[in-house]
């Protein structure tokens, strides 16, 4: 569980500016690398007492922290999210420390925090793209096929936000859509993130799907299957009268062209395959048992 920033300071929730600034330094020196080398304890301490610094001065922040607690808090913002406008510079100078922070915070915050301060002086950070944010969502069978859009519903900088997505016709499970400048804030004035939508698409009671084609299982007399003849099967488009040839045998695909998925981004469609099964009845009339005897004694 993350820890409360305030218990990080040792201050009480509602504590002023000046009283947040005045615990700050005070343990800041207290932790500082500088004075405890070779102590990871103090070292994890030193880099809490920051990020909790880092979030209860910045109203904004702060805001967040007391509306939603900070296990939430945590899963809204990543440590760049959480230095974001942060001068690291400023951490120091108000100590009257004369601390060095290049090796301190390349070592200690990572690569998150280079990114930030982009080499400029003391802490100042470069422009840079904010964070990309992930969601999914689930479409239908008949949306996939059709193409559609949808309503989304997400929190971005801890505001709830609505949008609407065009579903691209042929789009199949898995596939990401972009939408631009969605995702979080940039960074001293780089541009925003971007929204990336993982589709799910649900599955049909009658059709199954296989790329861009469909596939239908259909079920025919025994007659019918060695007489042949047509007869009707449902498909996206609405019902279809299909041939059969005579003979056919059960696990025979009848292929409809172009009945299928579109292919995405293209006026190409896959083929819709009706696979022919035979029915079996599970009960007989005394006249049908009489017919098939006779038809058994011809050898079938």
């Amino acid at each position: 569980m993350a820890r409360d920033y305030y218990e990080v300071l040792g201050v009480k929730k509602g504590a002023s500016m000046e009283e947040l600034k005045k615990a700050y330094r005070k343990l800041a020196v207290k932790y500082h690398p500088d004075k405890n080398p070779g102590d990871k304890t103090a070292e994890d301490r030193f880099k809490e007492i920051n990020e909790a610094y880092a979030v209860l001065s910045d109203p904004k922040k702060k805001e967040q922290f007391d509306q939603y607690g900070s296990n939430t808090f945590h899963q809204r913002y990543s440590q760049e999210d959480i230095f974001k406008g942060f001068d690291v510079g400023d951490m120091f100078k108000d100590q009257g420390q004369g601390f060095g922070t290049d090796d301190i915070f390349s070592r200690i915050f990572g690569d998150a925090m280079r990114r930030q301060r982009g080499g400029h002086g003391h802490g100042r950070m470069a422009a840079s793209k904010g964070e990309d944010f992930n969601m999914e969502i689930q479409v239908t069978f008949r949306d996939a096929y059709d193409g559609a859009e949808k309503r989304i519903a997400f929190m971005r900088e801890g505001v709830r936000e609505e949008l609407s997505v065009k579903i691209p016709a042929g789009i199949e499970s898995g596939a990401k859509l972009r939408v631009a400048g969605r995702g979080g804030a940039g960074r001293m004035g780089g541009p925003a993130g971007d929204l990336f939508l993982t589709v799910t698409v649900g599955t049909d009671a009658i059709f199954l799907r296989e790329g861009a084609d469909i596939i239908l299982t259909h079920e025919v007399h025994f007659s019918e299957a060695v007489l042949g003849g047509s007869i009707d099967v449902p498909t996206m488009e609405g019902t279809k009268r299909i041939k059969i040839p005579a003979g056919i045998q059960p696990g025979t695909k009848v292929r409809l062209k172009g009945l299928g998925f579109p292919h995405l981004g293209k006026k190409e469609r896959g083929d819709m395959y009706v696979r022919i099964g035979a029915k079996v009845p599970e009960k007989l009339t005394p006249r049908q048992k009489e017919l098939l005897e006779l038809l058994a004694a011809e050898g079938l």
